[in-house]
């Protein structure tokens, strides 16, 4: 995996630390655990970034944050991945996921129309809200372990590929050896 390129644009663990903002958190964010980059942390990393920017919530990121100090992700990576849903995205990801909700709940799609007001919201929060958080539940769980399997497997596979080339170069050295001698 792209461990160099990972480390190159990841804050450090110092720098995070340093952030006035944060000392609230006391001795969490010195949790080596959290910072480290290895298959297990960037694998449930993914997992925790992908699943939370499917769910339409304020604060993913806080809750990105507090999921990776409780099952020992990689914290920077998890925070960094909710930002796939930003501004531009958020509307062909939740529209998406309200209609993989209505087809799970095999109710209609109602045609696009919004009003910023609260009557509009009040009176139209159950036929849109429902479909919609039932769609998030499922893309996200679908998304996140689906990265989860995808970056272990491909984890293992580029350890076991590295590996054979040293095993493979090792018996070349070897084997020139033998005929220069």
């Amino acid at each position: 995996m792209p461990k160099k390129f990972m480390k190159r644009y990841l804050p450090s663990p110092e720098k995070v630390q340093s952030i006035e903002s944060l000392r609230f958190l006391g001795d969490i964010l010195h949790e080596p655990n959290l910072w480290h980059i290895n298959r297990h942390s960037v694998s449930r990393a993914f997992l925790i970034g992908l699943f939370l920017s499917f769910i339409p919530m304020p604060f993913q990121m806080a809750a990105a944050a507090g999921m990776a100090i409780w099952i020992n992700a990689n914290l920077p990576l998890s925070v960094a991945l909710v930002w796939i849903s930003n501004p531009l995205t958020m509307p062909p990801i939740f529209y998406f996921n309200y209609k993989v909700g209505a087809w799970i709940l095999d109710r209609p799609v109602l045609a696009f129309e919004f009003q910023l007001s609260w009557s509009w919201l009040s009176s139209r929060l159950m036929e849109i809200g429902v479909p919609l958080y039932v769609g998030s539940i499922v893309v996200a769980t679908a998304t996140g372990c689906s990265a989860y399997l995808i970056i272990q497997y491909l984890w293992r596979r580029k350890i076991r590929t590295d590996w054979q080339v040293r095993r493979f170069s090792r018996k070349a050295r070897k084997k020139a050896r033998n005929q220069a001698s």
